[in-house]
């Protein structure tokens, strides 16, 4: 076991993976908090969307895909929550409508210049192997920075959580914190797709922190055990992925959800007593 870790090491793409999967794993686990709370969770999987059709059109042009997708995944961002508050598109419509939209916009691009090939493969499913060391230079200054700025404005970020209203009436900018929230999640999404794919990247956003609700009360205790829990389930599952040859993003979800059974067996028994 010591010399096969001792291998795995010995690759610099998955030290590198390792590190920026953590990273990212814990930014988008300790968003997903607020976004699971807020019942705003299946953002990740519209702005995925967003994301796969932004990487498409970078590939096909040439440009460099984290310059593009990234902007144009906070832009999706910032008008899907301008959307939502609109009383007649609701959240779960105006997800539904940016992203079947993206995706299908990205596999036509994709599809008319270059054909279908294992490049689309890369983009939906993820690939420790697509991270080169400016991309994941890069990514570890980004996910830095939105970890930063979570513990910044926590407190801003608990109150729009559990009582926007109340926020608003005591003067507290909340439409800017519901933006800066957005924008976070839009970072971090475009970071993960390249390790997880964008039809898995939302996992990460997702599970922890269900998972961490089954036996956590309370809004600290829930992020902390979130974040942890997230980068555990990420490093298990890169294991997993290198000693069995599985797709990463697939084996890291795979732990997620086992994580998710023990914790809610867990609190099934505490339950009974």
């Amino acid at each position: 076991m010591i010399q096969a870790m001792t291998a795995m090491f010995s690759y610099s793409f998955m030290v590198r993976a390792l590190i920026v999967g953590v990273l990212v794993s814990v930014s988008a686990a300790l968003l997903g908090v607020s976004l699971v709370l807020k019942r705003y969770s299946m953002i990740g999987d519209g702005l995925s969307h967003v994301g796969f059709g932004a990487l498409s059109i970078a590939a096909v042009t040439g440009m460099a895909e984290l310059a593009v997708a990234i902007p144009v995944v906070v832009i999706a961002a910032v008008l899907l929550l301008r959307i939502s508050e609109n009383a007649h598109i609701k959240g779960d419509g105006a997800i539904a409508l940016i992203s079947t939209g993206s995706l299908a916009l990205g596999v036509m691009v994709i599809s008319t210049t270059t054909g279908v090939n294992t490049d689309i493969m890369n983009y939906l499913f993820g690939s420790i192997l697509a991270m080169s060391g400016p991309d994941a230079a890069l990514s570890l200054v980004l996910s830095a920075a939105v970890l930063i700025l979570f513990l910044l404005f926590y407190n801003r970020m608990f109150a729009v959580t559990f009582d926007e209203g109340f926020a608003r009436a005591t003067g507290s900018p909340a439409g800017s914190y519901n933006t800066l929230l957005a924008c976070l999640t839009a970072v971090i999404i475009v970071l993960g797709m390249r390790m997880m794919g964008a039809l898995l990247i939302s996992s990460l956003i997702i599970f922890p922190p269900l998972t961490a609700m089954r036996l956590c009360k309370t809004f600290k205790g829930t992020v902390i055990c979130s974040g942890m829990l997230s980068a555990v389930c990420f490093i298990i599952g890169m294991f997993i992925s290198f000693f069995f040859s599985t797709p990463t993003g697939a084996s890291v979800v795979a732990v997620n959800i086992a994580a998710f059974a023990v914790f809610s067996l867990i609190a099934h028994i505490k339950t009974l007593k």
